[in-house]
């Protein structure tokens, strides 16, 4: 028996173009952190970049000026040879005189600290005084006014004469130098209290104490820190000039002994530190005057 042949429709596929594959975009999202940290960078940049490259110029033309013939001064490099011993062992003590850079620029330090802090004091006390009475400023203030202008070394005299000796006769010439920045800066911080504070002080009835500690100090402050800037930089300044002349350990004596001996390279080394600390003590002040002010003196 024969069957029918069935004819199988199978269906046919027809084939499509191929879809275009996706593309995917890797995006890199920012978080906070980055941005931050890019920022950062970018600051330190700002802040560090020129001066490095102004720095680098300037070796580079010193060096070059100085390598000539007949050149009075060594170069960097002949610096850094001669003084390198200097550099890298600040802290030898063979007795005497005969001591490393850090010993030098401490006993300096000491000096500096204790006449400024005395300055301090007394400029502070001085300079409300005459900001505060006006007997008082018609008083003091042209005698203050005349002494100011007299140089820091002019002093050193006197006061060897009356010291006898070159410890307490440093001090007092950085005493003597530092004070009347601080006078004077003091004096108009407290002339130029608001009256309102004064009428606000009134009416609560402050005691003359607690008028000075709540209303004048922190109203004069930027003017106090203005004058207590002026002042250590003209304090490290007479340092150095006294400890010349009076001879012992200080940084101002080994710059002296090191002409003495023709060591044009340790008086240059000696010039460089003296730079940095001068630096760091100013920013220092500066620092501390930013945090008692609130931002409102000058850093």
């Amino acid at each position: 028996m024969n069957m029918p042949a069935v004819k199988s429709e199978m269906p046919t596929r027809t084939s499509s173009p191929p879809e275009p594959a996706s593309v995917f975009k890797m995006t890199v999202k920012k978080t906070p952190w980055t941005e931050e940290g890019w920022k950062l960078l970018q600051s330190a940049a700002a802040h560090i970049l020129p001066p490095v490259i102004v720095i680098a110029l300037f070796l580079v033309v010193w060096e070059l000026l100085c390598s000539k013939s007949g050149a009075t001064l060594p170069p960097p490099l002949k610096v850094f040879r001669d003084t390198k011993d200097l550099i890298f062992d600040p802290f030898f003590d063979n007795g005497g005189i005969d001591k490393g850079l850090f010993w030098h620029l401490s006993a300096s330090l000491q000096r500096v600290a204790l006449g400024y802090s005395l300055a301090a004091i007394a400029g502070i006390a001085l300079g409300t005084l005459v900001g505060q009475s006006v007997w008082a400023m018609r008083g003091l203030d042209p005698i203050f006014q005349v002494l100011r202008t007299i140089p820091p070394l002019a002093w050193l005299p006197l006061s060897l004469a009356a010291f006898r000796d070159g410890q307490p006769s440093a001090i007092f010439v950085i005493f003597i130098t530092s004070i009347w920045p601080i006078i004077i800066n003091t004096a108009v911080g407290i002339r130029n209290i608001p009256q309102d504070y004064r009428n606000v002080a009134a009416v609560v009835r402050l005691n003359p104490f607690e008028f000075f500690w709540k209303i004048m100090i922190p109203s004069a402050a930027p003017y106090i820190f203005t004058g207590l800037r002026i002042g250590i930089g003209l304090s490290w300044l007479a340092i150095v000039a006294a400890e010349m002349l009076i001879g012992g350990v200080g940084i101002g004596f080994f710059i002296w002994d090191a002409w003495n001996s023709s060591h044009i390279s340790e008086i240059i080394l000696a010039l460089f530190y003296v730079g940095i600390i001068g630096f760091v003590l100013d920013r220092m002040i500066a620092t501390i005057g930013a945090f008692f002010t609130r931002g409102t003196s000058v850093a």
